[in-house]
């Protein structure tokens, strides 16, 4: 199957799928109320999830089916005897949904394990001040994380175009438990649309796989693909996948909550948001799509991003975003296409790679020394070897197949390792688990800062 028939199948079945939704939440962007006066009712219905790994904070997710206020007990004591409870939302007004807790601990320590547990307070809401706890739910079950930083394992595993292909996504889930990286680049298409938010936190909280648990002790970074900024749940992504921490961000990037730059031992990873892969005057999107001015926007921050000491000093620098960089196929759309992105010089009318992205991001990767970008977006793996021209290789991840090992389209897992002085990165089908491609990249020369 190719990438435009999955997409023709998959909107089909979406269309099937919600027709069975319920009007209210189909329809409208808003959040629906949730029973909250049923106290029987089990309140957290997901495993925690580990998101935006980093070196002094993390953050922890999970699902709840009625009004709530989640919370998490975590210290650096296996019993968590030394444990401090932070609540979901702010200083002043704490959070209440009955959707999704997101909790944020900050002021971590780098390369450091800590313990936690989850809970949550039920929120019984009359009116305005007519609040009160009418139950609490904090599950027995301690688990942990390592903080990113310098003494952390240089060690990642990427997954892509997952598209709540459930029998795909249980076989690479499987791979990254069995491989135990440091973290893990979802690097887009956790979708194709959703509509609302039970179908949302499916797709991140909830898969329907059976490893529940499979980002509660491996933290998780997020580079969104196209995919995940379409439908109406989409749009409020950060309501199930938070934005990165605000001391992440300047006042001048505030927007740019999905990027991330972040050092894992020897290797610095950079996360960039390729956007659409339409151009924003695509009819198809009624002028509400901003991509231009965004891309645009991350090259301030990626400057900065890889000026930072520990970015710069790490001795393998690896870039990750879905839309690949670089296509070696005349006939592949670059992404920069008018009118409404057709042209009969190439093969499709959405973008199978980002001319636009590469000539504003590459010159300060190539600049810093970069190795490797891994991307995605073309469901089939490939690799790009460096060139004269082009310093950096690209490594493009699988697509979704679900049966078919030979399928052009088979599932990957890509880990990366730091060993012996190189970095390994290693490209596995899961549908038959082999390793399907191996490279080993040098040390980068980086300036030594003080």
């Amino acid at each position: 199957m190719n990438r435009r028939d999955f997409l023709k199948n998959s909107a089909v079945l979406a269309a099937t799928q919600a027709i069975a939704l319920p009007a209210a939440s189909s329809q409208t962007n808003e959040l629906p109320q949730a029973d909250n006066t049923s106290p029987a009712h089990t309140l957290i219905d997901s495993a925690p999830m580990l998101q935006n790994y980093a070196e002094t904070s993390m953050g922890i997710a999970f699902s709840v089916t009625a009004n709530a206020n989640g919370y998490v007990i975590y210290g650096e004591m296996p019993d968590l005897s030394d444990g401090t409870k932070v609540y979901c939302g702010g200083y002043r007004v704490t959070d209440m949904n009955p959707h999704v807790m997101q909790i944020r601990l900050t002021g971590l320590k780098p390369s450091t394990t800590y313990y936690y547990r989850i809970g949550a307070d039920r929120i019984h809401y009359g009116h305005g001040q007519n609040m009160k706890i009418i139950g609490n739910e904090e599950p027995a079950q301690i688990y942990s994380f390592r903080t990113a930083g310098k003494e952390a394992k240089g060690h990642f595993c990427v997954i892509n175009d997952t598209h709540m292909k459930w029998k795909a996504f249980e076989k690479e889930i499987g791979k990254i438990l069995e491989i135990g990286p440091s973290c893990v680049i979802w690097n887009g298409d956790t979708c194709n649309t959703l509509e609302n938010i039970k179908d949302q936190k499916i797709a991140i909280l909830q898969p329907k796989i059976s490893q529940h648990d499979f980002a509660a002790r491996i933290p998780y970074l997020f580079s969104p693909g196209n995919h995940d900024s379409r439908g109406l749940a989409n749009r409020t992504l950060e309501r199930v996948w938070m934005f990165r921490q605000p001391e992440e961000r300047s006042s001048r990037d505030w927007d740019l909550g999905r990027n991330f730059a972040v050092r894992m031992g020897e290797i610095a990873v950079i996360g960039l948001d390729t956007a659409e892969d339409k151009m924003d005057s695509n009819p198809l999107f009624a002028n509400l799509f901003r991509s231009a001015p965004y891309r645009q926007a991350q090259v301030q921050w990626l400057q900065d991003a890889l000026k930072r000491k520990e970015i710069a000093t790490a001795p393998y620098l690896v870039a990750f975003c879905h839309i690949p960089l670089f296509d070696s196929d005349p006939t592949a759309n670059p992404g920069d296409v008018a009118p409404a992105d057709k042209d009969p010089r190439y093969s499709t009318d959405y973008a199978l790679w980002q001319r636009t992205c590469a000539n504003l991001w590459t010159p300060l990767l190539e600049k810093a020394g970069c190795q490797l970008i891994v991307c995605a977006h073309q469901h089939k793996y490939r690799f790009d070897a460096p060139t004269e021209d082009r310093p950096w290789a690209q490594m493009v991840g699988g697509g979704c197949e679900e049966s078919n090992p030979d399928a052009e389209d088979f599932p990957t897992v890509i880990e990366g390792i730091t060993k012996d002085g190189s970095l390994t990165v290693r490209a596995y089908n899961v549908l038959n688990g082999e390793l399907i491609d191996e490279r080993t990249f040098k040390p980068r020369k980086v300036r030594r800062r003080k």
